[in-house]
């Protein structure tokens, strides 16, 4: 088999490097009324928002501050409802994955006509017209700052699912290495590991010989390995944050999934986890991972082989050997960045894989995987071996 057909089109502008935020000035139109999004004031300690500010100019501009980790519909409700009475005419993201996520939300929500819910149910398909958005972000995970998917919780009906529409690229992204400097330690090894996951999603299938993703796929699987760690304990070192910073971006902007099939059955399930229990995003990614691996890979074989080769150096004849050691070093490998990779380093008992089942059936979340043959009955086993 060879690469599948496709089409790949990314608009968003990146601009990228220190002192970028002045940019802004040049990229949003000088007669907008902006709206200026952000989540819980972090921004405002580090002073990025000032910037921001501060780049703005003349224009007329506000703060809609309050967005939720893991974003929830009712709080993007508000910022709606501010942006139709107010008549706001841009929006720009401030903040993390989060932020922008809601963001697009928003930005698809304000012109909807009916129950904007309807949008997250429909997968974002409804969509047909957005306020313009750009965004600064200032965590490196999710990649939402060149891609046109997000997720949307909500927390009355205990739901949290993902939307896509090409309406919801940014037009722009200012990544500037040196705004995630403050970011907590928690928070940017879940943005490694998040990152990772979105990788091994489009990459860990079956061979097609893709070689060009393939290859993609596995330089930055192996610069997050390098880079990481060194991110990680060195905070502002320039050089391996801009490193990570654009490996983040890389990983779900659209170009190592062109051509190949996809799998995201771990943020599926991982989702479920969040919603329910309130465990980190990219922590849930890597409880369930290594679980997924071994479970599916009789399916996965081919490319578990592969990756133990080419990315961690694994070598000898002994295939089943090379998946064990594979899976065993992704699993340290996130251990290393300091996060815990069973449920019961979170207080989560057995009581939690019936209810992960109910949420997925709940979701007609029942034939996963890049083969469509993940059902309720192997997330069960994915779940129990992640206990």
């Amino acid at each position: 088999m060879a690469l599948q057909n496709f089409e790949f089109c990314n608009p968003t502008r990146i601009v990228f490097g220190q002192e970028t935020i002045k940019k802004l000035d040049d990229l949003i139109p000088a007669t907008a009324k902006v709206l200026i999004i952000i989540g819980g004031g972090s921004v405002r300690k580090n002073r990025t928002l000032s910037e921001v500010e501060a780049a703005l100019g003349n224009r007329q501009f506000a703060v809609f501050e309050g967005i939720e980790p893991n974003p929830t519909f009712e709080t993007s409700m508000k910022a709606v409802e501010k942006i139709r009475q107010e008549n706001f005419d841009f929006l720009l993201g401030v903040g993390g994955g989060s932020v922008m996520d809601a963001t697009k939300f928003i930005a698809g929500a304000v012109h909807y006509k009916g129950d904007a819910w309807e949008i997250v149910t429909n997968g974002g398909s409804n969509i047909t017209s957005v306020v313009p958005f750009g965004f600064v972000p200032t965590l490196p995970a999710t990649g939402s700052e060149m891609n046109c998917g997000g997720v949307i919780s909500r927390k009355s009906t205990n739901d949290k699912l993902p939307i896509h529409n090409d309406l919801l690229y940014p037009l722009f992204s200012i990544l500037d290495p040196t705004k995630t400097y403050s970011l907590p330690k928690n928070q940017v090894a879940n943005g490694v590991a998040d990152a990772f996951v979105h990788i091994m999603e489009q990459y860990l299938t079956y061979p097609i010989h893709a070689a060009v993703p393939d290859r993609f796929a596995e330089g930055l699987l192996l610069t997050l390995i390098e880079e990481g760690p060194r991110t990680l304990n060195n905070p502002e070192d320039y050089e391996a944050r801009a490193n990570f910073i654009w490996a983040a971006t890389m990983a779900l902007n659209g170009l190592i999934g062109a051509g190949v099939p996809q799998d995201w059955a771990t943020h599926m399930i991982g989702h479920e986890l969040t919603i329910l229990y309130g465990i980190d995003h990219g922590r849930t990614l890597s409880i369930l991972l290594p679980s997924l691996m071994n479970e599916m890979r009789k399916d996965k074989h081919g490319k578990l082989v592969q990756y133990g080769r080419r990315v961690w150096g694994l070598q000898g004849n002994d295939e089943e050997k090379i998946i064990d050691e594979a899976i065993a070093k992704t699993r340290a490998f996130f251990e290393s960045l300091g996060i815990q990779t069973y449920l019961k380093d979170y207080d989560v008992d057995s009581s939690a894989v019936n209810k992960v089942v109910e949420q997925l059936n709940r979701h007609q979340l029942t034939a996963l995987g890049e083969k469509g043959n993940i059902s309720p009955e192997v997330a069960r086993r994915i779940v129990e071996a992640s206990l």
